[in-house]
């Protein structure tokens, strides 16, 4: 590498680094606007907001879809970041499992409107759902392991299922102001935890339902 080439590359990087952090502010502002507004928030709000002129925004995302999309995927990302970090700095792997239940679900019942814009015919909208899978259900997977290796959960969790379960209790929470999703949340994580006194190896395997043949096994053991 030249003196010309190392005296040029900090200045483009940290031009790079200026550039990233700008867009990842304006879709910070966006979000929080969503919140408070809905997806239909008026540019000029979010521009002020993220201190950028309406220019700036258009620039980066030439419609409100782009919009829309770059900011769910913008949190859908935080929310799989967190998994780890939480999983790291918790004083256990079932603390680092509320917190990240706590911060899906935050995540869930802040989307005002998003639910009818992804039910809508733009085609951009299509890949979310599956990349809210391809994030989110290993960082549940690892964060459930974690905590059944340390004994503190049943074991044979499954991360879509428990996520399918939060998101139902979800369903709705924004409209209803005697409705507390997290209060119900809270109760559903709870139960998750080991039994007092019983081992991981006593309790019951969640992915072995009971059905009607379930008598008929036991008395052929």
């Amino acid at each position: 590498m030249s003196d010309a080439d190392k005296d040029t590359e900090p200045p483009a990087r940290s031009k790079r680094a200026d550039a990233r952090r700008n867009k990842e502010n304006l879709l910070d502002a966006a979000a929080a606007l969503f919140v408070t507004s809905g997806v239909d928030a008026p540019v000029r709000d979010i521009a002020a907001r993220a201190g950028v002129g309406v220019g700036t925004i258009y620039r980066h995302f030439p419609t409100r879809a782009d919009l829309i999309i770059a900011v769910y995927r913008h949190q859908v990302d935080a929310c799989a970041e967190a998994g780890p970090a939480l999983l790291a700095s918790s004083a256990s792997p079932y603390a680092a499992l509320e917190r990240w239940i706590n911060q899906f679900v935050d995540f869930l019942v802040t989307k005002h409107g998003l639910a009818a814009v992804l039910q809508s015919d733009d085609a951009g909208f299509d890949a979310l759902h599956a990349y809210f899978l391809d994030r989110l259900v290993p960082v549940c997977t690892q964060l459930l392991q974690a905590a059944a290796a340390a004994g503190e959960i049943r074991p044979g969790l499954q991360a879509y299922e428990l996520m399918r379960g939060v998101g139902n209790l979800c369903v709705g929470a924004e409209s209803d102001s005697r409705y507390d999703a997290r209060r119900l949340v809270a109760f559903l994580v709870a139960g998750l935890g080991m039994p007092e006194g019983r081992s991981a190896a006593e309790a019951p395997d969640p992915r072995k339902a009971e059905g009607p043949n379930a008598g008929e096994d036991e008395s052929r053991s």
